[in-house]
Order: C-alpha cells, then sequence, then structure tokens
C-alpha cells in the first residue's frame, strides 16, 4: 500500500511539474480603488510544485518526481526553460534543475519530522529545499564559471539565475506551505 502511494505521488508530483512549468506565477493585490491587480512574478509554478509534492507525498516521492522530470527534459523533450536534451547539461541553469533532487529529498524529509503540521513549519521545510536547490544552482554556475565555461561574468548569471528569481520564489514557499496543511489533513498524512 505504501508503495502504491509514493509512486502516485510521485506522479502527481511530475504532472504538477509539468504544468507548473507552463503557469507564470502571480500574485492578486487589492488596489487603491478596491480593485484587484495581477503582480506577476520573475517565476513559474515548477519548484513550488516540486516542494509541494514532497511535503505531501515524502521524499520518495518527491525524488522520484523530480528524476522523472530530469529524466524527461534530457531525452530531449523540451520540458526545460531553454529547451531539453543531453546538451542543457552544459548550461547554466541546469544546476539548478539537478538541485531538484536534493531540494525534493530535504523538503519531504524535515515534512516528516514530528511537530510539521503547521503553516509556518511546513512554509520552513519548502525554504530549506529552495535553499538547497539554489545551493546546486550556485555550486554549477561556479565550476562552470571556474571552467570558462559560460560567456556571461559570475555576478551577471548569479543575478539571473539565483538573486533575480529567490524573492518571488520566497513568496511561493509561503504558498506552498499553506496549500500543504489541507493537503495533508486531507490525505490523512502525520
Amino acid at each position: 500500500m505504501r508503495a502504491l502511494a509514493t509512486w502516485s505521488g510521485a506522479l502527481a508530483g511530475l504532472m504538477m511539474i509539468l504544468v507548473g512549468g507552463l503557469i507564470p506565477a502571480a500574485l492578486l493585490l487589492p488596489g487603491l480603488d478596491l480593485q484587484p491587480h495581477v503582480l506577476t512574478l520573475p517565476s513559474t509554478w515548477q519548484v513550488p510544485a516540486l516542494l509541494l509534492c514532497a511535503l505531501v507525498c515524502g521524499p520518495r516521492a518527491g525524488v522520484i518526481a523530480a528524476v522523472a522530470y530530469l529524466t524527461i527534459g534530457l531525452v530531449d523533450l523540451p520540458v526545460f526553460h531553454g529547451g531539453g536534451g543531453l546538451n542543457y547539461v552544459l548550461t547554466p541553469g541546469f544546476g539548478y534543475l539537478a538541485g531538484f533532487v536534493p531540494a525534493a529529498w530535504l523538503s519531504g524529509r524535515l515534512a516528516q519530522q514530528p511537530g510539521m503540521n503547521d503553516v509556518l513549519s511546513l512554509t520552513i521545510a519548502a525554504i530549506a529545499g529552495l535553499i538547497m536547490l539554489q545551493l546546486c544552482g550556485v555550486l554549477n554556475l561556479l565550476i562552470g564559471s571556474a571552467l570558462y565555461q559560460w560567456p556571461d561574468r559570475i555576478p551577471e548569471l548569479l543575478f539571473s539565475y539565483t538573486f533575480g528569481p529567490l524573492p518571488a520564489q520566497l513568496v511561493l514557499c509561503a504558498g506552498v506551505g499553506v496549500l500543504a496543511l489541507p493537503l495533508r489533513n486531507l490525505l490523512f498524512v502525520e
């Protein structure tokens, strides 16, 4: 029964990651005229979908979903931001995609700890996964830069890949924590 839950969670997580990559993130904010205004964020729902899968379904399902997503992209299906294929491994953004695996594992493991049944704890677990993902991406940027792999300088790369999207991703982690709690309660996750 546990294997069925893991595999079905992984499949749901993979679908969320694939669809999340297509949906730009945005916030609805009330304006001075009381009309809602849409503030688009420089991110998609891809990373939050991964973190939500890990928080709700556990580390195994999150890791399986992340590995499946990477596999789909590396066999030439254009699911990554810049396409797909094995050549994508040589791009600056691949470190962030490779960081999906440890991020899913860390967030999922943290969510399984006792006392993780409140929004703040789940948000912190999502932020920990996001930090892990960002560290993997920065490490890839530094190694590639040291090997003269990237045409851009490291400060430009760090801003484009890390510091630019990070505030939006942190806001989305709060949304993940808010969504994860009722889903965990609905699915009887302890």
